[in-house]
């Protein structure tokens, strides 16, 4: 099999899982580009993301340009004399000077069966838009936002109890497995297999994650905000405020209501607060609150039962969540 010359972009953990796997083959890459430190965590310190973290302790040359507009960061990239670059979110767009700097362009691990989610968040925007399946492709780039066709795919069901970590690694391992089927026919045949066009027609488009997608709306049902919990835990949690105290949704599942609907208190209060889980009224039907975080004392994830005993002056049953 030729060698072939393999670079990788990426930044967070699902990149990092799938560079993991890649460099523990005959593709190998040998440059890496990510993004540039950043500030992160409660101290705000500048930190390496999960990619470059990964990078080093394999002793990957690493790349960290802010973008690719610079001559410099477009002419270090060249100099690595590609066969093809592999792209797995790494938050940078790619100029189509880049994409045609690799012999074969360049292919991107995407977490969704495009053209169904498009763009930079397409793991949570598909919990939270209730689908019950999903999936990963690898796609060759083109200049338009995920638009390009699709070299494989595979379908992957989100399953009960949601959990939008195990889903992402899911994905990412799907991921990496089809993308060794594609560099391997490119190693073996010196072309990448047939692509398919998307048909834009069926696009829907994952925008990325803001602060407002944090706001719980509680005229809702149970069901829409338990998908909007798990789908942003941990990542960027829901957040609420109970007695001015801010309050972040780690895990919850739904329960029924189970009252005529004349006794059924606002939406938004807290209906029962044990060690089995604070019960919120929702529009219709109950939200089950199973992990949380209080942005007071340690800030620590709690479970409901270390929740009610270390602050009972937020979890009781009448408590408003606003």
């Amino acid at each position: 099999m030729p060698e072939l010359r393999i670079g990788f972009a990426g930044s967070p953990e699902f990149a990092a899982a799938i560079l993991a796997q890649l460099a523990k083959t005959a593709f190998r890459p040998c440059a890496v580009l990510t993004q540039p430190d950043r500030p992160s965590g409660r101290g705000k310190k500048v930190k390496p993301n999960a990619v470059k973290q990964l990078a080093e302790e394999l002793g990957l040359p690493v790349q960290q340009p802010e973008n690719f507009k610079k001559k410099a960061a477009r002419e270090a990239l060249a100099a690595c004399n590609l066969d093809v670059l592999i792209v797995a979110a790494y938050g940078l767009i790619l100029p189509q000077a880049v994409l045609d700097t690799p012999r074969h362009g360049c292919i991107n691990v995407h977490a969704s069966l495009l053209p169904r989610w498009r763009g930079a968040a397409p793991i949570e925007r598909a919990m939270m838009a209730g689908d019950t399946t999903t999936g990963v492709c690898i796609m060759q780039m083109e200049a338009g936002l995920d638009t390009g066709p699709v070299l494989a795919s595979a379908e992957l069901p989100i399953s009960e109890p949601l959990d939008a970590a195990a889903l992402e690694a899911a994905l990412a391992d799907s991921g990496a497995g089809l993308l060794l089927e594609v560099l391997k026919q490119l190693a073996d045949s010196g072309a990448l297999p047939q692509a398919v066009p998307q048909d834009d027609a069926l696009a829907t488009y994952a925008h990325k994650l803001t602060a407002t997608d944090r706001v719980v709306d509680w005229q809702q049902d149970a069901a829409v905000i338990a998908r909007q919990v798990c789908a942003l835990a941990p990542r960027l949690p829901v957040r609420v405020e109970i007695n001015g105290t801010g309050v972040q949704l780690l895990g919850a599942s739904t329960r029924e209501q189970g009252i005529a609907a004349d006794d059924v208190p606002p939406a938004g209060t807290i209906v029962d607060a044990t060690k089995q889980g604070i019960i919120v009224q929702c529009a219709t039907n109950l939200l089950q609150i199973t992990a949380l975080k209080v942005e007071r004392g340690k800030g620590k994830a709690l479970d409901p039962a270390a929740a009610v005993n270390g602050f009972s002056d937020l979890f009781f049953s009448g408590a408003r969540c606003n």
